[in-house]
């Protein structure tokens, strides 16, 4: 029987800052896990080097759904980001290593596919709705078929999903060793987002898919408001309208709108979206491999909202690792749930350390057939390019209250 023989963890910042966890077995086999909490990384590295590795070693890497059991219970301290993440990588490796010994890719471990590939949705946006239009041509040109549009509130420069400069292609919200503190205005953007919006459907029409953040910054009111207005427009999703910590507050949305709901990439755990899934208060359910407990627990949820027909639309930025996004490719082809997939492109420098092999082709990403993710993770290039604090920036409302994010 093959054992674990060493779990090592790997800080490294092409770009962004990744955290990934290095499983090798006593065959030789390897396995690659995503250990990245946006902002907080070093306190995943640190729970996964001080307390998870020294349990690893010596256990059986094909016992997967024994070992997620043993991390998650054995702690006692359940749930949590840190926790979950640091048990998402774990989690994945193993599926990793499983794939390889098998000889198959892990879709294949999952039951097959469902799907050649799964759709994906690109972020255009813009300083202003000229820009955001041509942003929009943008990404139809390069094939996408859903597309999430966002435009910089006036008199809030710093807003939220915005490319920085012209000659950029992707925005990157995470910046500087402090967070950036940013004005918002929550009257301004009820009245600007709706004019954007319509003005794309005006000028490209129905034929794809449209989609909206608002990132958690509306109360209830204000949500079924906007989806009110937004209904025209007919978005794919209306994505965190409100905080979900009260997640009985969408009743009050649901009843209000019929704009779908999309929530999640907050979420850790099954538990965290159990009412909202099971009162089918979302259409889509936005969590991700590695916030939400790796591919064995992330199913779960996925199985779940199968039952009350609400759509997988898992998280999929740049503050996930090629890692991640391997992993939530090979589980989007396979559940029948499947709705979109976020996806943003990561810059040039993190291809140098991470080598995927799924490739984006008519909208959609694929998945290769080689064995276990089909990925691999290049030491020497990860060693170049050390940690680099960054954080998400703090909105503060005109009054100077931190707002949600």
């Amino acid at each position: 029987m093959a054992t674990i023989t060493e779990a090592k963890v790997i800080v490294t910042s092409p770009g962004r800052n990744f955290v990934t966890l290095k499983v090798t077995t006593s065959d030789g086999v390897t396995g690659l896990g995503d250990a990245t909490l946006n902002g907080r990384e070093l306190a995943v590295a640190s729970y996964l080097e001080e307390h998870l590795v020294p349990l690893l070693i010596g256990r059986d890497p094909a016992r997967i759904e024994d070992t997620w059991h043993y991390l998650y219970k054995g702690a006692y301290w359940r749930r949590g980001p840190v926790t979950m993440t640091a048990i998402s990588a774990v989690d994945t490796a193993l599926w990793d290593i499983k794939g390889k010994v098998a000889g198959l890719p892990v879709y294949d471990l999952l039951g097959g596919k469902a799907r050649e590939g799964a759709m994906v949705y690109g972020h255009a946006s813009g300083g202003d709705i000229p820009e955001l239009l041509d942003d929009v041509a943008r990404f139809q040109e390069m094939g996408y078929r859903a597309i999430r549009a966002q435009a910089a509130v006036p008199g809030s420069p710093g807003t939220y999903g915005i490319r920085h400069g012209t000659v950029a292609t992707v925005y990157e919200p995470a910046t500087g060793a402090l967070p950036e503190e940013q004005p918002w205005s929550t009257e301004a953007y009820l009245d600007f987002a709706p004019r954007y919006l319509e003005a794309i459907r005006e000028r490209f029409g129905f034929g794809f898919h449209l989609l909206h953040d608002v990132h958690h910054r509306l109360t209830p009111t204000e949500a079924g408001r906007l989806g009110r207005v937004l209904e025209e427009v007919r978005l794919f999703w209306m994505e965190d309208p409100t905080p979900a910590e009260l997640q009985e507050s969408f009743r009050q949305i649901r009843r209000a709108t019929d704009t779908p709901i999309a929530v999640g990439e907050v979420f850790n755990s099954i538990w965290d979206c159990q009412q909202l899934i099971t009162e089918r208060l979302i259409d889509y359910i936005r969590a991700s491999v590695v916030h939400a407990g790796g591919i064995t627990h992330l199913r779960r949820i996925f199985h779940l909202a199968e039952l009350y027909q609400v759509r997988t639309g898992s998280h999929g930025a740049t503050d996930l690792s090629p890692v991640s996004m391997s992993a939530a490719v090979h589980l989007d082809v396979t559940v029948p749930n499947f709705g979109v997939q976020e996806y943003m492109a990561h810059d040039p420098l993190t291809h140098e350390v991470f080598r995927p092999t799924y490739q984006l082709r008519d909208g959609a990403l694929h998945p290769s057939a080689e064995p276990g993710l089909g990925i691999e993770l290049d030491e020497e290039a990860a060693a170049r390019f050390p940690y680099d604090p960054k954080y998400l920036p703090v909105s503060r409302r005109t009054d100077g209250t931190v707002h949600d994010w």
